[in-house]
């Protein structure tokens, strides 16, 4: 019976020893991350883009964490001056579109560099590179169509993005949020108002060249209605957004008058 004992007490401890090895080895056994180029376009050895002309970048992936990954254009290693893509969250395996446009001519690119990560400095790592020999001209190129891949993965990216608009879209707006909202509509608004009723107050008490320049910012929101009214005359789709403009025109009221108020304080004239 002892021997018996010992061995079954035997049998269980590397059970348990088995248990702790299979514990200690599962963390590590998370497989690495990896992204590549698979593809760009336009293709060949040497490609000439006009100014703002999309270069598309085929990424796959694996990962067990969620990232975003971007494509952006280097020359002999410091970033060239251009705009590139957002990026959704990827994880998992798959594909991902990576694109980037030269901002002038006569730019030049060498190495495409894949990063991935959140977003912030330190949580954004080089994950692949390209060598590539891209220039930028002032002329168009041939009309070309995009391959199969590019096409396929930006219908994707703009469906994913307006479903994730959509989902935002119909969330509920929390109460701070919308007493934050409605507390910078009227601040906005106010500023619009204030814009307009302080000139005219100028005007009415000032004298002399001060009354000429209180009537400056009035001429410049004069001249905005008018041309809104005479434009949807003319075409009464062409001002949809006419409250904005008489807003912005009054904003800009508001701030020319607040320097006018300052200059007569400077020179003495408000006394």
């Amino acid at each position: 019976m002892v021997k018996a004992f010992s061995r079954a007490l035997a049998g269980t401890s590397f059970m348990w020893l088995l248990l702790a090895a299979a514990a200690a080895w599962v963390p590590n056994a998370r497989a690495e991350a990896t992204f590549r180029v698979v593809d760009t376009h336009p293709a060949g050895e040497r490609v000439t883009l006009a100014p703002n002309e999309t270069f598309y970048v085929r990424v796959a992936y694996t990962t067990d964490e969620p990232v975003r990954i971007w494509a952006r254009p280097y020359f002999r290693g410091a970033e060239v001056r251009a705009g590139s893509n957002p990026s959704r969250v990827h994880t998992g395996s798959g594909e991902a579109l990576g694109w980037f446009f030269l901002f002038e001519p006569g730019l030049e690119v060498d190495e495409i560099r894949i990063t991935a990560g959140d977003g912030s400095t330190a949580g954004t790592r080089l994950v692949a590179t390209k060598p590539v020999h891209i220039v930028s001209a002032n002329r168009a190129r041939a009309a070309e169509s995009l391959p199969a891949w590019a096409v396929t993965l930006r219908d994707e990216e703009n469906r994913l993005a307006r479903e994730d608009m959509e989902r935002r879209m119909a969330e509920p707006v929390g109460v701070g949020s919308h007493l934050l909202m409605t507390t910078f509509m009227f601040a906005v608004l106010g500023l619009g108002i204030a814009g307009i009723v302080l000139p005219l107050r100028a005007v009415r008490r000032w004298q002399g060249g001060w009354r000429v320049a209180a009537a400056i910012p009035l001429a410049i929101i004069g001249f905005v209605v008018l041309r809104i009214v005479i434009d949807t005359a003319i075409d009464p789709t062409s001002h949809n957004l006419w409250p904005f403009e008489v807003l912005q025109a009054a904003v800009i009221s508001l701030l020319l008058i607040g320097v006018i108020v300052v200059a007569r304080k400077v020179t003495g004239a408000a006394a």
